[in-house]
């Protein structure tokens, strides 16, 4: 007869072997779980779970960078509100002076002239100026002056200051641009005289007009003061004096030459005005330029 001898870990059913396994197998498991979780008795399938979540947790940690790198990206090439600039009065001039007179070389110069004379011709087609003159003063200042009706001077109803400062002080002021003071302008495709004004580092107005003298000056586009009556006329008329800015203009050479054949030329086109150029920085100089 045979005898089978088994051991007492044999005898043992197949099913209680596999189910030691699987308690293996979550004991490990359980030791990959956080701290939070070691004293919670998990179960199998609640610990694959965990093991997921925190899986995904690492997903979302991407588009966290991705949009931080997109806030970067869209302050480096921003453009909004706070990039549009409003300049006020006559900065825009000061700051880009090439955009009013085409340049700040000699032709540049020289159109700060044709401003202050597209005013009196305009005067003389309107009916009022016969007499217009250009004076080259010592030290490289210029006048212009003509016998029209003078730059008003009483308060502005819009800007409540004098007119006279309102018009050498703001952009396109002036009275071209409506009623009845001005039927035909040329001088309405130019810039203005306060241009003028703000590429100065000395201006003065002087004005005849209602039995006085009036005179204002001006530094860089500023008004040094009010306008002031400094006596009585009997005239009308105005006159311009000023000196161009030299941190605008790197050469202040005016050029007798160009002066006179624009002058010529504003002479011939405009009825019944003589136009009289002077260059006092030499003696004796005068040239006068009649109309048609």
């Amino acid at each position: 007869m045979k005898l089978s001898i088994k051991e007492k870990d044999d005898e043992k059913p197949k099913k209680e072997v596999k189910e030691e396994i699987k308690k293996e197998t979550v004991k490990k498991a359980v030791l990959v779980l956080p701290d939070k979780e070691k004293s919670t008795k998990a179960k199998p399938w609640e610990a694959k779970a965990r093991k997921t979540e925190v899986v995904e947790e690492k997903v979302k940690e991407a588009p966290k960078m991705e949009a931080i790198a997109a806030k970067k990206t869209r302050k480096e090439g921003e453009y909004g509100a706070k990039d549009i600039q409003v300049l006020k009065g006559l900065e825009p001039v000061r700051l880009r002076p090439g955009m009013y007179i085409g340049s700040t070389g000699l032709d540049g110069l020289h159109h700060l002239i044709w401003e202050c004379l597209d005013n009196s011709i305009d005067e003389s087609m309107a009916g009022y100026a016969k007499e217009i003159g250009i004076t080259l003063l010592p030290n490289n200042r210029v006048s212009v002056s003509d016998d029209g009706r003078g730059i008003p001077v009483e308060k502005h109803p819009d800007t409540g200051k004098s007119t006279l400062e309102t018009v050498l002080t703001t952009l396109h002021a002036g009275g071209k641009f409506g009623g009845d003071a001005y039927k035909v302008s040329g001088g309405l495709h130019g810039v203005g005289v306060s241009v003028v004004c703000a590429l100065s580092t000395f201006m003065e107005a002087e004005i005849h007009r209602d039995g006085g003298i009036y005179k204002q000056e001006y530094f860089r586009g500023v008004p040094k003061g009010a306008v002031k009556k400094t006596g009585e006329s009997k005239k009308t008329g105005t006159i311009m004096t000023f000196d161009a800015d030299p941190k605008i203009f790197a050469e202040i050479k005016w050029d007798p030459k160009k002066i006179l054949s624009h002058l010529r030329h504003q002479a011939y086109l405009t009825k019944g005005v003589r136009v009289t150029f002077r260059d006092e920085r030499e003696k004796n100089k005068e040239s006068t330029c009649p109309s048609r």
